[in-house]
């Protein structure tokens, strides 16, 4: 059904802050602004308000929180009066400059290190404690909080560390063989800088939230050839293996921050169901060459590389729409070498895109809204890409601009385009949101640097 535009302010509300993630955190159209005000920074969050930060319709799965960590179901938040990353925010006060963004030190590669915890990691892992975006929702994301940290060298400590919902601080070393791994709840995994990498299939499933994931290196099963996947069916084609990391089911409050994520089968890092309040920062994203020759879901020389998939379907996620989930924030990432499709694809949520790269010459579409999909694009470089951002269907009677809707900056704010080719499209039938949260933008210009030095593992 055709509809005129409607502008939707994503607002946070003072009765969502403490409130148990388990249950429904969407608040009537007309609610209170957000906590702690506008930013002051680059960009304001929202501060007076229409509907409330996406509804998370998830059933709690965390415990009680012990050895000083924090649990999700029912603790309340200490946001108030702060902005993501720490930035006091009073009456409008907000994020800190332009050149810094909360869970990730904008524009640098030489990063100090920290020697206080069981092996050496990156300083930005405690400078940056938290993240900003719509993992911030609610009681935010804390992961184990304050739970004594411990370090784990082999494959099967982390599958046994990370299995169930008790608070815990886990440090990574090691290159781990490929296999799936089951995630609980209340886990903060970080690698050391001497190497931690998973492979296989990360699941992130039903009632699995308050996760965070830093530093670490993801390879999928599909590194040059989907057969190695334990799952390929040569019916299908690589679409029929694992992604290297699934969000799905009710998981919510999930920040992966300062990850390199390759080579999934399907794809790298799908967010899909109901899963909610999630944000992806200082990320990379590739793949090994590889085609997709078999099967009736064959996708030929294109070898199924699609990065990144928010919505797994055209049907309606649980409760829509009057929960609405799928809400992700991207922010300093880069779509890098082999990168097809999906960068990322969404459907129904609301996605924020600022200050990312995208460089994969072997693109043929970046950013696409699909049904009912909010998009916002906000300072990113777009660099020798096919297709920067359109919709699904774009020109044809099909196109889902008739339910999706694509904003981006302008000014400051504005996305930079070198030797691109291809649909730019803004616009559309659907809804538009302001993000309410704070958050600060650097301009367009200073991403390419800033990403290739910063994002990825260090």
């Amino acid at each position: 059904m055709m509809r005129g535009k409607r502008v939707v302010l994503g607002v946070m509300t003072a009765s969502l802050l403490g409130q148990a993630c388990g249950t429904s955190s969407d608040v009537p159209a007309g609610a209170a602004g957000a906590p702690g005000g506008a930013s002051g920074g680059t960009v304001a969050g929202s501060s007076s308000g229409a509907s409330a930060a996406a509804g998370s319709s998830s059933s709690s799965g965390t415990s009680g929180a012990g050895a000083g960590g924090q649990s999700l179901g029912g603790s309340t938040s200490a946001q108030g009066g702060t902005a993501p990353g720490g930035s006091t925010s009073a009456s409008g006060a907000g994020a800190g400059n332009s050149g810094t963004s909360a869970g990730g030190t904008a524009g640098g590669g030489g990063y100090g290190t920290n020697d206080d915890g069981p092996c050496a990691v990156p300083s930005f892992i405690t400078s940056d404690a938290k993240p900003l975006g719509w993992a911030s929702a609610g009681p935010g994301t804390t992961g184990g909080g304050s739970a004594k940290p411990v370090l784990v060298t082999t494959l099967a400590q982390f599958k046994d560390a990370v299995k169930d919902d008790t608070p815990k601080v886990i440090y990574v070393q090691g290159d781990f063989a490929p296999d799936d791994i089951d995630f609980g709840s209340n886990k903060t995994i970080i690698g050391c800088s001497s190497g931690a990498r998973l492979q296989g299939h990360l699941a992130i499933g039903n009632d699995s939230a308050n996760l965070i994931f830093r530093n670490l290196k993801i390879s999928g099963y599909g590194a040059g050839d989907c057969s190695k996947d334990p799952g390929f069916d040569s019916g299908v084609g690589c679409s029929s293996g694992a992604d290297a990391i699934s969000v799905n089911g009710n998981a919510h409050h999930v920040w992966f921050d300062h990850c390199t994520i390759m080579d999934g089968t399907d794809g790298n890092l799908d967010i899909t169901n109901e899963a909610d309040f999630v944000t992806v920062s200082w990320t990379k994203f590739s793949y090994t060459p590889r085609t997709d020759a078999v099967g009736d879901d064959s996708t030929g020389a294109a070898g199924h590389r699609f990065s990144n998939l928010v919505g797994g379907s055209d049907s309606a996620p649980k409760g829509w729409p009057g929960t609405r989930p799928l809400n992700v924030t991207w922010h300093h990432n880069w779509w890098a070498d082999g990168v097809v499709e999906r960068q990322p694809r969404v459907r129904y949520g609301r996605n924020h895109l600022f200050n990312n790269y995208y460089s994969s010459t072997a693109s043929n579409s970046c950013v696409r809204a699909g049904i009912e999909a909010s998009l916002l694009l906000e300072a990113n470089y777009f660099e020798g890409v096919t297709r920067p951002h359109e919709f699904n269907n774009d020109g044809k009677e099909s196109s889902d601009a008739a339910t999706a809707y694509i904003t981006v900056g302008s000014g400051a704010k504005a996305n930079e385009y070198v030797s691109t080719t291809g649909t730019k499209s803004t616009g559309g039938q659907g809804e538009a949101f302001t993000p309410s949260y704070a958050y600060a933008l650097e301009s367009a210009s200073a991403v390419p640097a800033a990403v290739k030095a910063g994002a990825g593992t260090h």
